[in-house]
C-alpha cells in the first residue's frame, strides 16, 4: 500500500503472511494490570475474530503462559487455519517452588511460574515447543525474538550481550531452520526500542518486526532511519502500542500512562494541544492515534490489545472514523506531527 492508502481493517496487506490491518495484541488477555476471566476472555477473542480481525499476537511472558493458553482454547473456535498467529522466544516459562517465582507487576494474577532468559539455539527450540504445547497446534506463523532490547534488561550492554547469544548462541540459526523447514513461515523481533531493530537488521534476514510505541503520534524519531530502511529492505512493520500505553486513548487525564508510567508534564502539555486541535476538527484522539500508524507504507498491522468485546468494537469504530485532511495538516502546522509524516488520505 502506498502512503495514505485507506483500506477495511480486515483488508490483507503483502509481506508479511498477509495480515489485516487491525490486529490483536494478546498482552491484555494475560492479565495485563487486572485480571480477566476466561469467560471474558474466550468472548473478547470471539469478538475479534467476529469483527474481522485474523491476526493475532501473543507470547509466553504475557501472564507467564496464559495469554498463549487462553489463544489455544480460542483456536478450536476461530480455526486454525482461519488466523495469522505469532508468538516469541527469549524466555522460558519454567515450573519452581514458590519462594522462586517470579514477580511481574504488570501482569497480576498469573501461575507460580519463573522465567529464565535464553536466546540459544536450545532456547528457542524449547521455547517454541512450550508454546506449541500451550496453544494447542503444530506451527506458527510468526516467531519473534522477544525484547532483546534496554528497556527489558536495563542497559545498553545488558541488551547488546542477549543480541550476541542470539547470534553466536544459534539463537538465530534455530529461527532459520524452523523456516526452512515450515514450522514457522517468518521470523522477526518483538521489542520496545526501534534501535534495537536496527542492531538485528544489521546482522539477519528478517521478515518483520513488532514495534511497540515507537512510531505513534508521540514519537515519530523512525521516520529518520529506521523506517526508510524496513521500506528498502521489505520488511514489515506490525505496530504495537499504538496509544502510547494509554495516554493517547485516555487524553491528559489525572494518572495518564505513557510508556507504562506515570506520563510526565510535558507529554502531558503535549497530549492537551493534540486534543484540542481533535476538537476543533470533531476527531477523537484514539482514532488519530490508531489511523495515523497505519499510513505509513511500512506498517502493515496495528494491533492495539483489548479485554473485552467493547473495548474490541470500539478500535473497530477508531479505524473507520472519518478524520479530514485538514486535521493532519493543521497538526504539522502546530509542529504536533513530524513534517515528512505519510498521513491518511481524508
Amino acid at each position: 500500500m502506498k502512503a495514505g492508502d485507506t483500506a477495511p481493517l480486515n483488508a490483507r496487506t503483502s509481506r508479511p503472511l498477509g495480515l489485516t490491518r487491525l490486529g490483536f495484541g494478546g498482552a491484555p488477555l494475560g492479565n495485563l494490570y487486572r485480571s480477566v476471566s476466561e469467560e471474558d476472555a474466550q468472548a473478547t477473542l470471539r469478538a475479534a475474530h467476529a469483527s474481522g480481525i485474523r491476526f493475532f499476537d501473543t507470547a509466553p511472558f504475557y501472564g507467564l503462559g496464559l495469554s498463549e493458553e487462553r489463544f489455544g482454547t480460542a483456536l478450536d473456535v476461530m480455526g486454525r487455519e482461519a488466523v495469522v498467529l505469532s508468538s516469541k522466544i527469549g524466555r522460558l516459562i519454567v515450573d519452581c517452588p514458590a519462594d522462586e517465582a517470579t514477580e511481574t507487576p504488570q501482569f497480576v494474577d498469573v501461575p507460580q511460574k519463573k522465567v529464565v532468559f535464553d536466546y540459544t539455539y536450545d532456547g528457542v527450540m524449547r521455547s517454541l515447543e512450550s508454546s506449541l504445547r500451550r496453544l494447542r497446534i503444530e506451527a506458527l506463523d510468526i516467531l519473534l525474538v522477544h525484547d532483546v532490547d534496554v528497556w527489558t534488561h536495563g542497559s545498553r550492554a545488558l541488551a547488546d550481550e542477549k543480541v550476541r547469544e542470539l547470534f553466536e548462541g544459534g539463537g538465530y540459526r534455530a529461527l532459520e531452520e524452523l523456516k526452512a523447514s515450515g514450522r514457522i513461515a517468518a521470523i522477526g523481533a518483538g521489542v520496545n526500542e526501534w534501535q534495537a531493530c536496527t542492531a538485528l537488521l544489521e546482522r539477519g534476514d528478517f521478515d518483520c518486526f513488532l514495534l511497540a510505541g515507537r512510531y505513534t503520534l508521540l514519537e515519530q524519531e523512525p521516520l529518520e532511519s529506521f523506517l526508510p530502511a524496513c521500506l528498502a529492505r521489505d520488511v514489515g512493520i506490525i505496530l504495537g502500542g499504538p496509544f502510547n500505553s494509554g495516554i493517547l486513548a485516555t487524553g491528559a487525564v489525572d494518572g495518564a500512562k505513557f510508556n507504562y508510567a506515570p506520563a510526565p508534564p510535558a507529554i502531558m502539555e503535549r497530549v492537551r494541544r493534540l486534543e484540542a486541535v481533535c476538537s476543533g476538527h470533531g476527531v477523537t484522539l484514539p482514532a488519530a492515534a490508531l489511523q495515523f500508524v497505519l499510513a505509513h507504507p511500512a506498517v502493515r498491522s496495528v494491533i492495539p490489545g483489548a479485554m473485552s468485546p467493547r473495548e474490541v468494537r470500539q478500535n473497530v469504530a477508531l479505524l473507520e472514523e472519518t478524520i479530514p485532511a485538514a486535521f493532519w495538516a493543521e497538526l504539522k502546522a502546530r509542529r504536533l506531527l513530524h513534517e515528512d509524516a505519510p498521513v491518511p488520505a481524508s
